[in-house]
C-alpha cells in the first residue's frame, strides 16, 4: 500500500487541473487519484475515491468552492487546500471565508500556461499539502465561526495602552481568530496586536472581516500608529511589525527586513520588542500554526515577567507553533480556543498585567 497521501484535484479549468496534477505528481510525498471539474463532480469523486486531501478551486460553475467546502466539512470532513486567483478584494474575501469554514490553507493559482511564477506556486502548493497532511481533523470539523456580535461601548478607545496582548498564529489562524476575537470584551483595557502569516492584500481583508464581528475595532496596522487601549492592530502581509518608543508613547514600526522562520510578518520580532517595552504588562498568545514562530518571543515575554497562553492541541488545526512554544518557553496556561478570550481578559483585569 502506498504511503503517499492521495489527492483529489478540483478545478473547472482543464489546464489548471492538468498543471496542478503534474506539480503534485512530481513529488514523491503525494499522488493524484482523481480530478473533478466542479463542486458536484467533486462530491461524487470524494464519495467514490475517499482522497486524503482535496485541492479545491474557489470560483466554479454549478457548485462553487465555498458551497462545496461547506458540504464536504459537513458530510465527509477532510483536509482541503483552496486554490484562488484572489486578484480582487472579493476574491480575497472568499478565500478568507473558506479558511473560516475549515480549509487548511490556500494557494494562489499560477497566472497562465507560461507563468513565470509556476515554480513558486508549485513550492507553495506542496507546502500547503504538507500542512494538510498533518492537520488535525477534529480541529477542522464541527466548529463554526462565532456569529457577529453587537459592539460594546468603547470606553477605553483613544487612551494610551498600558498593557498589551500579542497573538501569533499561522495555519488555521483565520478560523481561530474568527472564533476568538468576537469574544473579547469591548472595554478591554489593552491594545491587541496580531501576527497572522498571510500575504499582502489578504491581511487587509482579514482585518475588515474581524472588525465586522469583534467588539474592539480592528485595523491593519500602519507605520507610526500610536498604540491605544481598546484597539486591535493586525500586522500587514509582507511587513514585520515591532513596537518602538517607551511604554507610554509606544508606536508601531513596520519593516521589510528579511523573513524570520521563512515568513514575513513573523511573530518573534513583535514579541521580542514587546518584552523589552511592556515586560510584565504583556500577555503573549500562541495559536494554531506550522513551524516554531513565536516560541523565542514567548520565552522573552515570560523572562520579562509577562504571561504566556498557548492553545491546546485538541483545537489546533496544526499543533506546531503551540508545541514549539511550550517546549521552549513553557506557559502560564494551556487553553482551549473557546476559553482563550476569558483567559486573556482575566490576566488583563485581575493580574494587573
Amino acid at each position: 500500500m502506498s504511503s503517499r497521501a492521495s489527492v483529489l484535484v478540483v478545478d473547472d479549468s482543464s489546464f489548471m487541473r492538468r498543471t496542478i496534477a503534474e506539480i503534485i505528481g512530481a513529488c514523491d510525498e503525494f499522488r493524484v487519484i482523481g480530478t473533478a471539474r466542479n463542486g458536484l463532480d467533486a462530491l461524487k469523486q470524494v464519495a467514490a475515491l475517499n482522497p486524503d486531501i482535496v485541492t479545491l478551486d474557489i470560483e466554479m460553475p454549478e457548485l462553487d468552492g465555498i458551497q462545496t467546502l461547506e458540504r464536504l466539512m459537513r458530510e465527509a470532513p477532510r483536509p482541503v487546500v483552496m486554490l484562488s486567483a484572489a486578484t480582487t478584494a472579493h476574491g480575497q474575501d472568499l478565500t478568507l471565508r473558506a479558511l473560516e469554514l475549515g480549509a487548511v490553507d490556500f494557494v494562489r493559482k499560477p497566472s497562465g500556461p507560461v507563468s513565470v511564477d509556476l515554480a513558486r506556486v508549485g513550492d507553495r502548493l506542496l507546502d500547503a499539502l504538507r500542512a494538510a497532511r498533518e492537520a488535525n481533523l477534529a480541529g477542522l470539523a464541527g466548529r463554526v465561526a462565532a456569529p457577529a456580535t453587537a459592539r460594546a461601548p468603547r470606553t477605553v478607545e483613544g487612551q494610551p495602552a498600558l498593557s498589551v496582548v500579542a497573538i501569533a498564529t499561522s495555519t488555521g489562524g483565520p478560523r481561530a481568530l474568527s472564533e476568538l476575537m468576537p469574544q473579547l470584551p469591548g472595554d478591554l483595557r489593552a491594545a491587541v496586536l496580531i501576527v497572522q502569516h498571510m500575504p499582502a492584500g489578504f491581511t487587509r481583508s482579514l482585518a475588515q472581516r474581524l472588525d465586522a464581528s469583534c467588539p474592539l475595532p480592528v485595523r491593519e496596522a500602519a507605520h507610526g500608529d500610536t498604540l491605544q487601549a481598546g484597539r486591535v492592530y493586525l500586522a500587514p502581509g509582507g511587513h514585520h511589525m515591532r513596537l518602538v518608543g517607551g511604554r507610554e508613547d509606544a508606536r508601531i514600526a513596520l519593516s521589510d527586513d528579511p523573513p524570520v522562520w521563512g515568513v514575513r510578518p513573523a511573530a518573534d520580532p513583535l514579541f521580542l520588542s514587546l518584552a523589552g517595552t511592556f515586560g510584565e504588562r504583556c500577555v503573549g498568545v500562541v495559536l494554531t500554526g506550522m513551524g516554531r514562530d513565536g516560541a523565542e518571543g514567548l520565552r522573552a515575554i515570560r523572562a520579562a515577567g509577562g504571561r504566556a497562553l498557548v492553545q491546546d492541541r485538541a483545537g489546533c488545526t496544526i499543533y506546531g507553533m503551540p508545541q514549539a512554544a511550550l517546549q521552549l518557553a513553557g506557559a502560564d496556561l494551556v487553553v482551549s480556543l473557546p476559553d482563550m478570550a476569558a483567559a486573556i481578559t482575566r490576566y488583563i483585569l485581575y493580574h494587573h498585567v
